[in-house]
């Protein structure tokens, strides 16, 4: 891919659940993005099948929202992964608020400027607002780090949700997982096929409103932490086609 190329498509792909008091927000500050002559930008929203009228939301503000296909955080990013069949750069980011759009324009800049494979919005390279992760959360993320670091040769400082892909390794990756270890499967599959990896840090905030799925209790915590740990011991034999 030509990163030179001033008509880069870039997807921007939130994946939502039930997030009606945050995704206005959310949106409206990924709208509020300079315009970029480098690229040009659109936004779909995966619905998981929300309840709250977040899918009602996001439509109004004139954004694609498509139904997410299958159950899990990994079948939301892989159906955005399918409606972009076109996009150059595939770009996650949370819908609750907690990854600040703000930041796209730096880690795409950074992506851009070092010809990247896989850009990663490090929160711990960055700034965690008080409160916006629980101490149980923060230390399993860093065990599984520290497992991958183990296992695959590779440092990351972070599991972040929001990341920038280029489509077309992220398709050689022929992702399966489906659950909260996507990115993990993202991140060791990277390693494995020695993709070139950034890094920048980035805020991350407090969720604007609702209950974390996932770090909201401990319970949600060990049961997405399982999935994490056993994707990474899942592909230690995995090799790139």
């Amino acid at each position: 891919m030509d990163f030179s190329n001033p008509t880069l498509k870039i997807c921007l792909i939130i994946p939502v659940y039930n997030e009606v008091e945050n995704i206005d927000r959310v949106l409206k500050e990924a709208q509020a993005l300079p315009p970029n002559p480098a690229y040009n930008l659109e936004i779909i929203v995966v619905d998981g099948g929300s309840q709250d009228g977040t899918a009602e939301a996001a439509a109004e503000l004139g954004v694609r929202v498509v139904r997410q296909r299958g159950k899990g955080y990994g079948a939301a990013c892989y159906t955005g992964f399918e409606e972009a069949p076109t996009a150059n750069i595939l770009l996650y980011l949370d819908g609750d608020y907690s990854d600040p759009p703000a930041s796209v324009a730096l880690l795409l800049e950074k992506m851009l400027a070092e010809k990247a494979d896989l850009a990663l919005g490090s929160r711990t390279l960055g700034h965690f607002e008080k409160g916006a992760l629980p101490p149980h959360a923060i230390w399993g993320n860093w065990l599984v780090v520290k497992l991958i670091s183990l296992l695959y040769r590779q440092h990351f400082s972070d599991l972040p949700s929001f990341k920038a892909i280029r489509r077309e390794v992220l398709a050689s990756f022929q992702m399966q997982e489906l659950t909260y270890g996507w990115t993990t499967e993202m991140l060791v599959k990277a390693a494995r096929s020695k993709c070139k990896i950034v890094e920048i840090g980035v805020d991350y905030r407090r969720r604007g409103g609702g209950q974390s799925k996932v770090s909201g209790t401990v319970k949600g915590t060990a049961k997405a932490a399982y999935y994490l740990f056993k994707t990474a011991l899942r592909f230690t034999r995995w090799r790139p086609q």
